[in-house]
């Protein structure tokens, strides 16, 4: 196996994964990969979030914002010592001793992350989306700043904790600049009471979205061992950063939008579909270029060695698909008061994935992994697409509509990219077949958004409309 493997860090975003990677001493950065897991279990557990406990159909929420922000500045405190505590017994099951002091450094992290301004709420509520975009964004490019610069000097794994912690730190120094509330350190407990029983049925859900989407890592990772898990943590943000980072995006600023016209059920129903619609005509050329070009883009730019992990790659892929337009749904689900609905949705989907991870891993490796997932994520989202459309009394023929023109268009820029290769083999093919499939959907999609009127930017108008009130 590559030894090479060993040293890609699992990490959120894949520009840390390969910048860090290429160091020489990269094998150091191994222990970073079992922290993210640990992280998100203990973050999921002992809190409903920042932002779950406001029920959207409430105007005035600045009663309830002292109360959120105490509980959540405590929580992370009992999270900062869970994580000190258990840094050890994670480090000996997952059979990698280095990992503990990582773990410790970045229980201080979720220190960073309790004390952030929760005024940031109203960023989300008043459709401010260019605000939003600015704190998430920051945060990502002081994180890997911090981390490429630091790589350079130190060359190990604290290279990465440093990023993580500067880009947190910048982010809630950022929240109180951006907005004027200060929270005040007291908690009103009918109001931390009326905000935990909104909250309950999300809280559910956000365990179960961390086994979902950290159940596989941990099987892998323990079931495969250690190079079969870096395959697949790669093969996995490559595939799913770009669709489902775009599709979170779009479901966080039409959230508040779907909560104000939840009453008028024609409203709903068409900014409903126009949403689906403009994820669906982002989602599907991304997910169509990744499996395209996965074999050209992981041996021009990671090596031969990493070619096991395309198979893989191009199947989750698929999933990022799936998920990017069933996020849709979830703030469906959640606008109209229905967020048990959700929780159920994901239940069952975390069961049959417990139910095919095994056989299908034992007879595939990461690929059966990878198809496990897919498997079990699209049965339950065929469900949660068709409440939704019920929800908003919409009709099955009319959400169908709406992917088949971009997945029409996808066929024909995958179509088109492929003759260049078939004319000239060049070691930068890949490179032009991307500008080129870009070139080619844009213009597809533009002469047949004119011709069939669909109107795609609808929602993109919508939300100004909403900004300018």
């Amino acid at each position: 196996m590559d030894d090479r493997f060993e040293d890609r860090p699992k990490g959120p975003r894949f520009c840390q994964d390969h910048s860090s990677g290429k160091t020489a001493v990269a094998k150091r950065f191994r222990p970073f990969r079992y922290r993210i897991p640990f992280c998100k279990f203990y973050r999921k557990f002992f809190g409903f979030g920042r932002q779950r406990g406001f029920d959207p159909k409430k105007e005035n929420i600045e009663a309830y914002l002292d109360s959120a922000w105490t509980f959540n500045l405590a929580r992370s405190g009992v999270l900062f010592f869970v994580l000190y505590a258990g840094a050890e017994p994670v480090a000996q099951f997952f059979e990698n001793p280095n990992a503990s002091p990582v773990i410790r450094a970045i229980a201080f992290l979720q220190l960073l992350v309790g004390t952030e301004n929760i005024g940031t709420i109203y960023f989300q509520k008043d459709v401010r989306f260019e605000k939003l975009a600015w704190l998430k964004f920051s945060e990502v490019i002081v994180n890997v700043a911090v981390s490429i610069t630091t790589a350079l000097i130190l060359r190990n794994v604290w290279a990465l904790v440093y990023g993580a912690l500067a880009g947190a730190f910048f982010k809630t120094c950022m929240s109180y600049a951006m907005h004027p509330y200060r929270p005040k350190l007291q908690i009103n407990l009918d109001k931390l009471k009326e905000m935990l029983r909104y909250g309950r049925w999300l809280f559910g859900s956000s365990i179960l979205v961390f086994l979902i989407t950290q159940g596989d890592d941990a099987f892998v990772g323990k079931v495969l061992g250690a190079t079969a898990l870096g395959f697949y943590q790669m093969a996995y943000n490559l595939s799913n950063i770009p669709a489902t980072e775009i599709s979170n995006f779009v479901a966080q600023i039409t959230f508040p939008i779907y909560s104000k016209i939840q009453a008028d059920t024609s409203k709903l129903k068409s900014f409903y579909l126009k949403a689906v619609q403009i994820i669906a005509y982002l989602s599907f050329p991304i997910a169509g270029l990744i499996a395209f070009l996965a074999f050209d883009f992981t041996k021009l730019v990671l090596g031969e060695k990493w070619l096991p992990m395309i198979p893989a790659m191009q199947a989750l892929a698929v999933w990022g698909l799936v998920r990017s337009i069933g996020s849709t749904t979830t703030q469906v689900f959640l606008a109209v008061g229905k967020p048990t609905l959700s929780t159920k949705i994901k239940f069952f989907q975390m069961v049959f994935i417990f139910a095919l991870i095994y056989p299908f891993s034992a007879k595939w490796g990461i690929l059966g992994t990878s198809l496990a997932v897919v498997t079990a994520t699209l049965i339950p989202n065929l469900v949660a697409y068709y409440l939704a459309v019920h929800i908003v009394q919409g009709r099955l023929k009319d959400f169908c509509k709406v992917l088949l023109l971009p997945l029409f268009n996808t066929a024909i820029m995958l179509f088109v990219i492929s003759v260049p290769k078939m004319l000239w083999e060049n070691p930068l093919m890949f490179i032009l077949q991307a500008l080129l499939g870009v070139t080619v959907y844009i213009l597809v999609t533009n002469f047949f958004n004119a011709l069939f009127a669909y109107d795609m930017w609808f929602v993109i108008r919508k939300i100004r409309e909403e900004m300018k009130r």
